[in-house]
């Protein structure tokens, strides 16, 4: 492609904003990934000495290697992760299209913003974007598109992108705690960037708008269990 994508916001992001000068915002999936409220936050959704909860991506390889990490998955899935393929794990999110002449300029942004444990990764995501939506979308969009690769099973544009994990080796990774000690957290916890209870709130609501897509059983068990606490 001759511009740069991020994959932010509804996937993987401690402010819950989108990056700066982003021409087109598309629904995106990967695989292999399951989304946590697992990362601690020091720096937008809470303080040093109330650290927030804020989402990060747990991928197939720990899930079948770590005990805890199974029961996690068994418990929202409702399926035996002995039989788990990485193609199983889908987690929706949202591709930012930044045009190449800001590419440098917002990476830059987002090695600052998204810290305190977060490393940027390349993955491959697949667009979900529909023959209709291509059709209606700009000249710049439709043939920078056109460039991607096309998923042969699914006939999805695949996209390879920047995605911010907090792994499970950095120093803000709390882990599969509880779900109702997280609530705890997210319902009292406030830092720079805003609430705790609002980040997930945004996240919720977005995923929400592209329902048909699929739904996240561990984000509205967590939304539920937040309300309970407030």
């Amino acid at each position: 492609m001759t511009n740069t994508a991020v994959l932010s916001t509804s996937a993987c992001s401690t402010s819950a904003l989108p990056p700066p000068h982003f021409t087109h915002r598309l629904p995106a999936t990967i695989h292999g990934f399951e989304r946590r409220f697992w990362q601690s936050s020091i720096d937008h959704r809470g303080t040093p000495g109330a650290p927030g909860r804020v989402v990060t991506l747990v991928p197939y390889s720990d899930i079948v290697t770590r005990e805890e990490f199974r029961a996690d998955f068994h418990r929202y899935e409702h399926s035996d992760p002995a039989q788990l393929r990485a193609e199983d794990l889908t987690t929706l999110g949202v591709v930012y299209y930044i045009p190449a002449d800001r590419a440098s300029e917002v990476r830059e942004y987002l090695d600052v913003r998204e810290q305190n444990g977060y490393t940027s990764h390349e993955v491959d995501v697949h667009i979900e974007f529909s023959p209709e939506d291509e059709r209606a979308a700009g000249p710049e969009l439709r043939a920078s598109l056109a460039q991607l690769p096309v998923h042969a099973p699914t006939g999805k544009r695949v996209l390879t992108t920047s995605v911010y994990i907090g792994t499970v080796e950095n120093e803000a990774f709390v882990g599969p705690e509880d779900i109702a000690a997280t609530a705890s957290v997210i319902a009292k916890a406030a830092g720079p960037s805003g609430s705790n209870y609002k980040y997930l709130r945004l996240l919720c609501d977005s995923l929400d708008e592209m329902s048909a897509q699929g739904s996240d059983r561990y984000l509205k068990a967590l939304l539920t269990e937040v309300h309970a606490h407030m």
